[in-house]
């Protein structure tokens, strides 16, 4: 969760990075209205689901005019850029990088060309077959000049060249074919001159949602969007499914076949708590997954408190189950945000207090039960209790309202690599030595199951369970920077000759002892690498 800066809350040490989504979508199509303002709303809603760049591209039925930008989408527009933006139809995305470096040739919506006219592209989620899906782009368009030739390193840009089409299709019928070649997460909105659509992956990993305004249509990533601009929730767009919207209305294909997967982590952390998933309340949710968390760690203590924001529903749920009273004991200052100035060393060994600063009165002598959503790396926690036992508390108990994260994910969050994910490896007694707790407990995956009230068969899990719903690639055709690495040579790509690179993901296979050993070294515990690096 973010504050108006788009601060997420594991974001609050320097140079510690958790769980980032890829991105937030949004389409509207409203003649007579200021489609553009809709759009950047919209995007405001979304903006916990990407900080790194946003865009907004618009069309009044005979061109489309695009404005994006590195930053936040209060940094990137003003009243004279949207004013610029005219049209009846309007595609928004804001950027978390998960393929492709954080620049500005990668901002969305991309641009492309087809047939008929001009395709303008916004993608949330991660494919997973994108080197099989460039080879085919070489295949088709070896002289295509779109922005895959510009430096566009994403998946986004290879999909947006493959819509380019003949003259014998349009658009639609065009996507119509190229949608059943895609593997993995993809919630796509897209338009050309005249026309909005959507489309959603077969498994309906990340959510994509159908509004109605009193003149046109939107789509969105979550549901809080469409509140936020007056529209009402008409129906998730359904997995498997394209919907175009024009002047004759809106009409729905079917692409593929529904084999829902949904992300589990989408109801753990990612999404807004006032947003609805699969008819199941986010904020609920949380609040269940904390009061399930009381159930099965219980523990003496005298107060609960919550990591802000994200920890706060599963702190009150574990307060309510556990009858012991809920209270605040950080502030957060919101207003830190993503600076451009480094801070200087002696701040930066304050760490966390940067960002995060403990009520000392509410605190001191107090048995502490701190409840967070989730661990990564683990230093987050380290540097939390920390703080708390220097600013008095006399026990520190850690529950995480998730099961421990040991697999990557490959559908469109940006998690450690499995050899940096610090319960890879370690047991629960390990990580809690790590982080200095006086207790350490995780919410079971039934429990965390249970509270989304999803059957087990219609979630996606694989950063908990290591079982990939969507087959994945070998490991050289994972990784966020692929096609930074991919030669653009088609027979390169074709025999699978691309390097893994440093960032590639894909450890399984690295045996148990080594994730081990890397997992100990993340945490301190054995002198591996260089012991004086910082974390």
């Amino acid at each position: 969760m973010t504050g108006g800066d788009g601060l997420l809350s594991h974001d609050l040490l320097p140079g510690e990075k958790g769980p980032q989504d890829a991105c937030g979508v949004f389409g509207v199509w409203a003649p007579g209205e200021e489609v553009a303002k809709l759009s950047y709303f919209g995007l405001y809603a979304l903006q916990h689901r990407g900080q790194e760049s946003a865009g907004i591209a618009t069309s009044d039925g005979k061109k489309i005019l695009i404005y994006k930008d590195m930053g936040l989408v209060s940094q990137v527009f003003n009243e004279n850029s949207l004013n610029t933006l005219t049209g009846h139809i309007a595609v928004g995305h804001t950027r978390y990088s998960t393929t492709g470096a954080s620049s500005w040739q990668n901002a969305q919506p991309t641009l492309g060309r087809t047939a008929g006219g001009t395709v303008a592209l916004g993608h949330n989620g991660n494919l997973t077959n994108t080197a099989e899906l460039l080879q085919l782009v070489h295949e088709r368009y070896p002289q295509t000049d779109g922005e895959l030739s510009r430096g566009n390193t994403t998946d986004t840009a290879v999909v947006t060249a493959l819509l380019t089409g003949d003259l014998d299709h349009t658009l639609e019928s065009t996507a119509m074919e190229v949608l059943p070649r895609l593997r993995g997460a993809y919630c796509l909105v897209f338009m050309d001159e005249t026309t909005l659509y959507a489309a959603r992956d077969p498994q309906g990993v990340r959510p994509l949602v159908l509004g109605r305004l009193e003149r046109g249509w939107v789509v969105a990533s979550e549901t809080a969007a469409l509140d936020i601009v007056g529209a009402s929730f008409v129906r998730e767009i359904e997995p498997g499914e394209l919907i175009s919207v024009d002047e004759n209305g809106l009409r729905s294909q079917r692409f593929a076949e529904e084999k829902r997967a949904g992300c589990v982590f989408e109801y753990v952390y990612l999404a807004r708590p006032d947003t609805t998933i699969a008819g199941r309340g986010v904020h609920e949710a949380r609040v269940e997954m904390g009061r399930r968390l009381a159930r099965e760690h219980p523990i003496e203590a005298d107060l609960v408190i919550p990591t802000p924001e994200s920890g706060t529903p599963a702190a009150i749920g574990y307060a309510q189950a556990s009858g012991i009273p809920f209270g605040q004991g950080l502030v957060k200052n919101s207003y830190v945000g993503r600076t451009f100035i480094q801070p200087s060393q002696t701040i930066r060994q304050r760490g966390i207090k940067l960002k995060l600063n403990p009520l000392k009165e509410v605190i001191k002598g107090k048995r502490l039960v701190v409840v967070d959503d989730s661990i990564v790396r683990g230093n987050t926690q380290r540097a939390l209790v920390s703080m708390l036992r220097e600013a008095g508390a006399a026990e520190v108990h850690v529950r995480i309202s998730s099961p421990p994260i040991t697999w990557p994910c490959f559908y469109g969050i940006d998690f450690a690599s499995r050899a940096e994910l610090i319960a890879t490896g370690l047991g629960v007694d390990e990580v809690r030595q790590s982080i200095g707790a006086d207790s350490l407990g995780y919410l079971s995956e039934d429990g965390m199951i249970a509270a989304t009230e999803q059957p087990r068969d219609r979630l996606c899990t694989a950063c908990f369970t290591g079982k990939y719903p969507i087959p994945l690639p070998d490991a050289h055709h994972l990784g966020k920077n692929l096609l930074e690495r991919t030669p653009v040579d088609p027979e390169t790509v074709a025999a699978g000759g691309c390097d893994p690179g440093p960032d590639s993901e894909f450890d399984v296979v690295l045996d148990t002892s080594e994730l081990r050993e890397r997992a100990l070294a993340q945490s301190g515990q054995l002198p591996f690498g260089d012991p004086g690096r910082q974390e």
